[in-house]
């Protein structure tokens, strides 16, 4: 257990070994709380498993077994693209949700990375994308398909990046909703939308003599 950066509360700790609870749930549910949400549930049962269901021990194996091999891909969020600050939508309104993300760490992350939703309100029935490679330091926009709820009010969610294997890391990333009767779908919105059917287009066409001139020159 050397080298653990965690501070366990030892009243919960000693509770939970008093109790000795059979109630694999709750054991998951409090193992993933403990950590901070940097493992998924199935992760969490892996370890409680390995240790007869023994929380303590758990938490020790995880630290144990993670600490020395496992590099932590790195993410920052960089902006909202849609659905910023001050945009309201109305009720039960198809929309996307678009984030610029980087990869700010020194390598390049892991193959099978996707982004998750982990708390709060989830708008609709996605709760994860899968999210290319990025190299160090590349920047990219992440979108998921939402849909607003059906009675007025502000709303929030928290999406996370998550690796292959389980490991949640980087900025968590917020959707905040301005649901408003008559509220109108930003200019964001609206431009990512027609940025999108563009250029899925099987075939460019050039929009300006400019862009033209430029292309028969070469």
């Amino acid at each position: 257990m050397e080298g653990m950066d965690v501070d366990l509360d030892p009243e919960l700790m000693q509770k939970f070994s008093c109790l000795g609870t059979t109630d694999k749930d709750v054991l998951i549910s409090e193992f993933q709380r403990l950590l901070g949400f940097q493992l998924n549930p199935a992760g969490c049962a892996f370890f409680l498993d390995m240790t007869n269901w023994n929380l303590q021990a758990a938490i020790g194996a995880y630290y144990d077994f993670e600490s020395p091999n496992i590099s932590v891909p790195s993410m920052s969020f960089v902006e909202d693209v849609t659905i910023g600050e001050g945009e309201s939508i109305p009720p039960d309104t198809q929309f996307v949700k678009t984030w610029r993300i980087q990869n700010s760490g020194a390598e390049a992350w892991p193959p099978g990375v996707c982004l998750k939703y982990v708390g709060g309100d989830q708008f609709g029935h996605v709760n994860m994308v899968m999210v290319r490679s990025l190299e160090p330091q590349e920047i990219a926009d992440v979108s998921v398909q939402m849909c607003s709820p059906s009675r007025a009010g502000m709303y929030q969610g928290q999406w996370r990046m998550c690796t292959a294997t389980g490991l949640y890391y980087g900025d968590v990333i917020w959707v905040i909703l301005s649901v408003e009767v008559g509220g109108l779908l930003g200019v964001t919105q609206q431009l990512s939308s027609f940025e999108t059917e563009f250029n899925t287009q099987p075939h460019r066409t050039y929009s300006t003599v400019g862009e033209m001139k430029h292309a028969q020159s070469n």
